[in-house]
C-alpha cells in the first residue's frame, strides 16, 4: 500500500486498510493477537519493526496498530460490542476496503469531530505525539496501568504471582525454583486433567518489555526435556511470529505462550488484583426511534 506524498500526518494511518484487510481474511472477526500477527504477515514487516517499543515498554507496532483501531471504531467500519476483547467489522466495514488517500481522510473526518476549528491543511500535519498529548493513548486504562505494575515488579515477585495464577487455574503441588543457569525454569505444577492423567508442567517468567524471541522457546524448552509434559512461558511483553511457531512446533515438548494481552485476560477472569465495576453508556441510536410522536 503506497502512501502518498502529499498527504502527511500519523503513521498509524497506514494500518486502517491492512486492519480491514484482515478482519476480512480471518473471518471478519478475530483476537487482537490474530489481528497483529496477520497484518505483519500481510505486510511482511520486519522483526525490526515489530520489535520496536515506546518509551512506556508497549510495542510501537501494536500500539499504532490499536490507534487505526481507534479511528475505525469512531468511522463505524469496526464494532466494539464484544465483550471478550474480540476485534470485528462492522457491516459497512466487510465492504469497505481503503486507500492510504481514503484512509487519511477518515482520519481527517474523525479527527476533526473533536477538533472542529482545525482546517484539512492543518489535521494533515498532525503527529502521534500531538494526539498523545491531546487524548493518551487509545489504550490508557486499567490495562495500561496493570502491564507498568508488572513491570515494576521484582523478578521474585512476578514468579511469585504466575504461581498464584497457576494455583488459580487449577494447578496443585506449585514450587517456585531458584535453578541457576537452567533454561530459566522458574518453577513447575501439576495439572490434573482427570483422576487418571495428570501432567507435570513447568514454567518460566520474562518481565520484559519487547518480545521473546526463537531462542528464548528453544532454551527453555531444552530445560524441560526429560523432566516434564509441557512448558508454560509467561511474559509481560509479546512473542515474535516465529517464536509462536517454535512453541507449536509438532513433535517437540509443547510451550504455552502467555503474552501480556493474554495475561492481563487471565486477570481479568480470575479476577486477580482487578475488580468488576459496571458503567452504562447511553445508546442515542436506540432512543431515535422513540423522537417522532
Amino acid at each position: 500500500m503506497k502512501r502518498s506524498k502529499s498527504s502527511n500526518g500519523p503513521q498509524f494511518v497506514r494500518y486502517f486498510g491492512p486492519l480491514l484487510d484482515a478482519l476480512r481474511n480471518l473471518g471478519g472477526s478475530g483476537s487482537p493477537s490474530e489481528v497483529y500477527e496477520k497484518i505483519a504477515a500481510d505486510l511482511n514487516l520486519s522483526d525490526e519493526v515489530q520489535n520496536e517499543v515506546l518509551k512506556s515498554g508497549q510495542s510501537k507496532y501494536r500500539n499504532q496498530v490499536a490507534w487505526a483501531r481507534f479511528y475505525l471504531l469512531r468511522a463505524g467500519l469496526l464494532d466494539d460490542s464484544s465483550k471478550h476483547g474480540v476485534w470485528s467489522l462492522t457491516e459497512r466495514g466487510r465492504s469497505t476496503q481503503l486507500s492510504y488517500e481514503e484512509a487519511h481522510n477518515i482520519f481527517v473526518e474523525v479527527y476533526q469531530q473533536n477538533k472542529t476549528t482545525s482546517k484539512k491543511t492543518i489535521v494533515q500535519h498532525v503527529t502521534e505525539e500531538s494526539i498523545v498529548q491531546e487524548h493518551g493513548l487509545p489504550s490508557k486504562d486499567y490495562r495500561t496501568e496493570i502491564l507498568e505494575i508488572l513491570l515494576a515488579l521484582h523478578p521474585a515477585g512476578f514468579e511469585r504471582l504466575a504461581a498464584r495464577l497457576l494455583r488459580e487455574s487449577g494447578f496443585t503441588q506449585v514450587v517456585v525454583t531458584n535453578y541457576i543457569k537452567d533454561g530459566g525454569i522458574d518453577g513447575y505444577g501439576t495439572l490434573q486433567i482427570n483422576p487418571f492423567v495428570s501432567f507435570k508442567v513447568f514454567f518460566q517468567c520474562k518481565r520484559y518489555k519487547g518480545s521473546v524471541s526463537v531462542s528464548d522457546i528453544q532454551a527453555f524448552r531444552g530445560a524441560i526435556v526429560g523432566r516434564g509434559d509441557k512448558g508454560i512461558l509467561i511474559t509481560t511483553g509479546y512473542f515474535t511470529s516465529e517464536a509462536r511457531k517454535e512453541a507449536a512446533d509438532v513433535g517437540t515438548i509443547p510451550i504455552e505462550l502467555i503474552d501480556s494481552e493474554k495475561l492481563i485476560e487471565m486477570l481479568e477472569k480470575l479476577e486477580m488484583g482487578l475488580r468488576p465495576v459496571t458503567t452504562y453508556e447511553v445508546n442515542h441510536v436506540f432512543f431515535n426511534e422513540f423522537q417522532d410522536r
